[in-house]
């Protein structure tokens, strides 16, 4: 781990804040130096020469920065593709910490060296990201499990990243150009303050496989309560393809992985009063089928019956009634959109209806970057009359991380569905019957546990 000082850590940022300039900078000379017929060549070698520096600097940098880095790889659509391609390696992979550290972090919580505590112990990590890396092991009674253990300092390291408010302004519009430097700053602190503490993890990651029991197409590993502690997370070891392969399957294998995402995410927010606030496609590992499992729970966010009725009465007045007016009395009286008598009501609409535009109809469509690009560009869209309008409760701060993330990740798939079908299965005011072969599957799967006495609608 890297120094964890405010000093350090701002000293460092400013270094790769000059790595960005200058590699910019001795990208344009070489450019303008190089034969016209090759020019483009050149200022492409250039700009990915820059961006690998980057990503080296923050994967060997971890906390803050490095989750920015995650960030940008797959969510913003107007980053430059060399850009996205060098820090598509910080999705699920970085430097990790030596197997000496991640023994001695091991054993400082769990009371002894893990090679003691486990029967098997595999020190080169399976996977290193932002805050921890996982390592394969074997418990003594003979399970196979990941064991997720944070970075020593990543904490403070954190803290003094997100203190560091001229760092953040700094390299936030470098990576994010099109993107509003203070809204992602203060989405990405509230992310990783929730993430630090392992044991809300646990806590999370029980809930969802509480009521995701013997699911046909979604799987949650269980918790190893006794191996599991604020710094170390001990869980069943799960396998299964990774994102960027999905991306190479058919097009009916990437059609249902898309919308097992799609039911996860809107089956958790309409009837289980929680959502899983981490669409990243280092967090899910798949199989053929639809089959996904969801490995991180870092950050969730629970809703009160009453702020669920918030999301279904948008959903009621401007889906299923094309109520305009009476969707901005919803926006306004949840605080959401601030009463201003200049906004026309049909300018209200149009901006809001995109963020619905996948369920607005029924029939099959695409999920295409154009779209994900312009959902987070209208998040971030600091001119529009109506965005000046608009100022997100807390209840949908971390809700916004479907519009930057799940749609950006259907989009990579290219994922097809009759949206508005699958939809209307999970909006509890419509109730509808199954729309596709995975329906069928789930409906087949509630059928049995509400026979079990298990209304599987919204957790303890």
């Amino acid at each position: 781990m890297r120094s964890t000082g405010r000093l350090a850590r701002s000293v460092a940022s400013a270094r790769i804040a000059g790595t960005i300039g200058a590699g910019r900078l001795s990208g344009r000379v070489r450019t303008r130096l190089a034969p016209a017929e090759r020019r483009q060549e050149v200022a492409a070698a250039a700009e990915l020469r820059t961006a690998e520096q980057v990503a080296e600097s923050l994967g060997d940098m971890k906390g803050a920065l490095m989750k920015l880095g995650q960030i940008a790889s797959f969510l913003d659509e107007s980053l430059p593709e060399p850009w996205r391609v060098a820090l598509a390696s910080l999705q699920s992979d970085a430097a990790p910490m030596s197997p000496e550290l991640a023994a001695g972090v091991v054993e400082a919580e769990l009371g002894a060296p893990p090679t003691d505590v486990f029967r098997r112990w595999e020190p080169v990590p399976l996977a290193a990201a932002s805050i921890g890396q996982v390592h394969r092991a074997e418990t003594a009674d003979g399970r196979r499990v990941a064991v997720k253990v944070q970075y020593p300092g990543v904490a403070e390291a954190i803290e003094a990243d997100l203190a560091n408010t001229e760092m953040l302004t700094r390299i936030l519009p470098m990576l994010f150009p099109s993107l509003d430097a203070k809204v992602l700053a203060a989405e990405l602190r509230d992310r990783l303050v929730e993430e630090l503490d392992y044991r809300h993890e646990a806590e999370n990651q029980r809930r969802f496989g509480a009521v995701y029991r013997d699911h046909p197409f979604i799987f949650i590993p269980g918790v190893i309560d006794a191996l599991s502690t604020g710094r170390v997370l001990t869980t069943q070891l799960a396998t299964g393809a990774h994102f960027t392969e999905v991306e190479t399957w058919s097009a009916a294998e990437r059609d249902l992985t898309g919308e097992t995402l799609f039911r996860f995410v809107f089956r958790g927010i309409n009837r289980l009063g929680m959502f899983n606030g981490d669409p990243h496609p280092g967090n899910y590992l798949f199989s053929p089928g639809g089959r996904v499992t969801f490995l991180d729970f870092g950050l969730v966010k629970s809703f009160a019956p009453d702020e669920t009725a918030v999301f279904h009465d948008m959903i009621d007045t401007l889906v299923l009634h094309r109520d305009g007016a009476g969707y901005r009395r919803a926006l306004e009286s949840i605080g959401l959109l601030r009463p201003d008598p200049s906004l026309r009501t049909e300018d209200v609409v149009e901006y809001f209806s995109h963020f619905y535009d996948l369920v607005m109809e029924r029939g099959r469509r695409t999920v295409e970057h154009e779209y994900a690009s312009e959902t987070v560009r209208r998040v971030f869209n600091s001119k529009s009359p109506v965005a000046k309008a608009v100022s997100l409760p807390a209840m949908f701060v971390i809700v916004q991380r479907i519009n930057l993330g799940l749609y950006a990740l259907l989009a990579r798939l290219g994922a097809t569905a009759d949206w508005r079908g699958i939809a209307e299965e999970l909006w509890p005011m419509v109730d509808g019957p199954p729309t596709t072969a995975l329906g069928e599957e789930e409906a087949d799967w509630l059928d049995r546990r509400r026979r079990e006495g298990d209304p599987v609608v919204r957790p303890d």
